[in-house]
């Protein structure tokens, strides 16, 4: 069964940077798009960042030009390097994969961005 581990979250104050990692294991099938998504308290859970397997990306509007994703297919991980973060940047994030048509979700991650 694949899972999704999610690394690297945590408290940082504005204007910081933080990087976060998820690593999928028990992958039999090729994995075709990864991508990191947040959710706020009270918000719903929405669309940071994807990726495709032969690297498209496309990003949210409010991430544009601050945060890249990236992956190493040979390792079945994705990465998100998030620069000048804000404050409204703070929510669990969760990494997702789709593989083999099922999409699976990580467990998430905490990222706090203080003022």
């Amino acid at each position: 069964q694949v899972q999704l581990v999610e690394s690297g979250g945590g408290l940082v104050q504005a204007g910081g940077a933080l990087g976060l990692s998820c690593a999928a294991s028990g992958v039999i099938y090729t994995i075709n798009t990864m991508g990191w998504y947040r959710q706020a308290p009270g918000k719903q859970r929405e669309l940071v960042a994807r990726i495709t397997s032969d690297g498209s990306t496309n990003y949210a509007d409010s991430v544009k030009g601050r945060f890249t994703i990236s992956r190493d297919k040979a390792k079945n991980t994705v990465y998100l390097q998030m620069n000048g973060l804000k404050p409204e940047d703070t929510a669990v994030y969760y990494c997702n994969a789709l593989v083999g048509g099922s999409l699976r979700w990580g467990q998430g991650t905490q990222v706090t961005v203080s003022s």
